[in-house]
């Protein structure tokens, strides 16, 4: 409306007719500039969202780089519509060349047919059609010396746009493909998600596209020089281009076959387990209408090696793998080409000589995918391979924590395009804290990591040092023999032992604890006592036995009950995951009424009440008494609190204090509640309880159980 609103008329209506006469004949133009024209629009946005937002970029948070792989599409996308209207010039001036050429041809016949005519009416007729010819001839001469200038033009452009091709490929599968296997990798070891597939499998598509499209611009004209034999370089350099954009397009589809989803890494045999494979760019190049079959096999790391290096293997395998054919399916809405691996087992493994100290939980094998199919109407065949990250195998869940050592160690420390599966014998100490706080946070579940003091104690437990200089061991190495092979002095467990029994306890029984802030955890008794003794009476914490894979212990301060005015530092026998599904921390710490504050002072109702079992609401139902398990310990402390009340079933626990004194305090079970029920029924659950409480203080010898060696 108004004055503005009759401008703007006139306005949109110039441009309407500029548009129209700019894009009428190509429609298609008027769509790509628009394309263009959103696409920078976005990554303007892109960018300044990055801007604001450090490390939010796609894929590895360098917007940069995704910046540069889609400016460098928009160029191949130029470059490949440039050769496809030179390639229609070069037809449309060869079809015309052809023409002519008919065209002398039925001169030189007409020419040919006056020898029977009359001299008289021959010679004007001749001199006509010879001047003709003679044109013509010179015209097919400049022109067939023009069609091989288009044509060596053609291929050299088609040689510039290839190697941007490769170029491309090599940023998208050698750096950004292989940095999502990698960060895979670590997700084995507890690292972030890799993240998806979705964006490398949009960039593996517009590379298949635009590969296929010169491939086919190719075959083109050398269908036209076939047609139109001209002498020249140019058919030597098209059987040169065919070779290359056949390579490009064989390295794009064997590097895109990979595997999504990973079988687990610790494999145990007579157990199903899944994987999921994935061919990137299957449904561009229209894998799918024709469903190839994957199969699965479980290789050595010799027979790796071999596959690798293309040596004949002759189908080998190390083992059995039952439900090992997949087909591929084709997701319509996600146009994802993959093969799902739900119920594979292992039937059997065949193990090889191993070397030296190695153990069966050292030795790596792979799961090998492999398919076979074709693409352009069977124009070219393909028979892909893929190798999963390696495996151990184990037959028995004891082996379960020295055989997820080597994986660890694989994952954290390999190298991409390693020989496989070949890993450094050691590494730099900072670097292996790195991998264990990944693994740590991990299982625990945690944002609470290792601290910069609890890479301190380990390293002191690693390299039985006294150092607390952090600084220290930033140089050091430990070895995979330091790692998981030799145990630590004085013990018949390795650090890693230790270091895994720590995360399984956590993991199944004190996440909580740990994420609340509850649990020191790692520290000596002697560091221990030195934290305690500069506080109150009754003050506790909680940390990891030095001498029990898995055991946790409270140690306390206070009173000596034997010399007045002495206070002194008790450890109660270690906690395992045994103890803490009979009754859990939170219980126990409640049931022990000595104990009043968590180090440094908080009142331990404050930290634990929550956790705490709610009493039984109901003493008596269905004829029976219930018991009531708690924890005590058989030493007088001074509390304020009240003693339990009797009639309960009390299971006892030792103490050690940490000072060197001895004290024959007597351990026994409580027998105040008969093992039978009302109705004289053997009780066989209460009395293992009991039995097992009291098998494990009769392991300890009678002249260490009250040692202040004891964790």
């Amino acid at each position: 409306m108004g004055e503005d609103g009759f401008l703007l008329k006139i306005k949109l209506g110039h441009y309407a007719t500029q548009l129209k006469s700019s894009y009428d004949p190509c429609p298609l133009e008027l769509v790509r500039c628009v394309k263009h024209i959103l696409y920078t629009e976005q990554r303007l946005v892109q960018e300044a969202s990055n801007a604001s937002s450090p490390g939010s970029g796609p894929v590895d948070g360098t917007p940069q780089r995704y910046q540069q792989i889609n400016q460098t599409f928009e160029e191949l996308r130029v470059m490949t519509h440039d050769t496809e209207n030179d390639l229609r010039k070069l037809q449309h001036s060869q079809e015309y060349f052809i023409i002519q050429y008919q065209e002398s041809l039925r001169i030189q016949a007409q020419l040919s047919s006056l020898a029977s005519i009359p001299p008289a009416e021959r010679v004007p007729r001749e001199s006509g059609l010879q001047s003709r010819k003679s044109t013509l001839e010179a015209w097919l001469t400049r022109e067939a010396n023009t069609l091989q200038k288009y044509r060596q033009e053609l291929a050299e452009k088609h040689q510039k746009t290839l190697a941007l091709l490769r170029k491309q490929q090599t940023v998208i599968v050698d750096d950004e493909l292989i940095q999502w296997k990698r960060r895979q990798q670590l997700t084995g070891n507890g690292g972030p998600s890799e993240g998806g597939l979705d964006i490398l499998q949009a960039w593996c598509e517009k590379l298949a596209d635009m590969i296929w499209q010169n491939r086919q611009q190719i075959r083109r004209v050398e269908h036209l020089t076939q047609q139109l034999p001209i002498p020249g370089p140019t058919e030597e350099l098209l059987t040169e281009l065919n070779a290359t954009v056949t390579d490009i397009i064989s390295a794009l589809v064997t590097s895109t076959f990979i595997i999504e989803k990973q079988p687990p890494q610790v494999l145990k045999t007579q157990t199903k387990f899944s994987a999921t494979v994935r061919l990137l760019v299957g449904g561009k190049l229209n894998v799918h209408m024709n469903p190839p079959q994957v199969k699965a096999t479980i290789v050595s790391e010799q027979q790796a090696k071999a596959l690798l290096k293309n040596e004949n293997t002759r189908n080998e395998s190390s083992g059995e793998i039952l439900n090992n054919s997949c087909v591929m399916e084709y997701h319509q809405t996600t146009g994802t080409l993959s093969a799902h691996f739900r119920t594979m087992s292992l039937k059997r493994i065949k193990r090889s000589d191993r070397r030296g100290a190695e153990s069966v939980t050292e030795e790596k094998f792979t799961v090998l995918f492999e398919s076979q199919f074709s693409v352009g109407g069977n124009e070219l065949v393909f028979h892909v391979k893929t190798l999963s990250l390696p495996v151990v195998v184990i037959v028995h869940g004891s082996q379960d924590n020295n055989a997820t050592a080597t994986v660890l160690w694989d994952n954290a420390f390999s190298e991409p395009g390693r020989v496989p599966f070949v890993v450094p014998d050691k590494v730099l100490w900072p670097q292996l804290c790195e991998a264990l706080n990944m693994k740590y946070k991990s299982e625990v579940h945690s944002d609470r990591g290792l601290s910069e003091d609890i890479l301190v104690f380990l390293a002191q437990k690693a390299f039985s040092s006294s150092s607390n200089n952090p600084e220290d061991y930033c140089n050091m190495t430990i070895t995979w023999s330091q790692f998981n092979r030799e145990s630590l002095p004085g013990r018949n467990f390795t650090f890693w032992q230790w270091f895994d029994g720590v995360i399984e306890l956590m993991k199944k029984h004190l996440k909580s604890h740990w994420n609340d802030g509850a649990i020191l955890g790692f520290l000596n008794k002697q560091q221990a006592q030195d934290m305690l003794m500069s506080k109150p009476n009754s003050t506790f914490l909680l940390r990891f036995s030095d001498s029990e894979i898995g055991g946790i212990t409270i140690a306390w301060v206070a009173e000596n009950p034997n010399k007045a005015g002495e206070r002194m530092v008790w450890n109660l026998m270690p906690f395992t995951t045994k103890d803490f599904s009979i009754r859990s921390l939170a219980d126990r710490i409640s049931d022990l009424n000595h104990l009043l504050f968590l180090y440094p002072n908080q009142p331990k109702e404050e930290v634990f009440s929550r956790y705490c079992t709610p009493p039984n609401s109901k003493a008596v139902g269905d004829g029976y008494v219930k018991p009531e398990i708690k924890q005590v310990v058989k030493v007088e402390f001074s509390s304020p609190n009240p003693e339990p009340s009797p009639g309960n079933s009390f299971m006892e626990h030792a103490a050690s204090p940490t000072v060197n004194q001895h004290h024959n305090f007597t351990i026994y079970p409580s027998m105040n509640d008969s093992m039978l029920d009302t109705e004289g029924e053997f009780d066989l659950e209460e009395t293992m309880d009991m039995a097992r409480q009291v098998e494990e203080f009769l392991r300890q010898p009678m002249e260490t159980q009250w040692s202040g060696q004891q964790s």
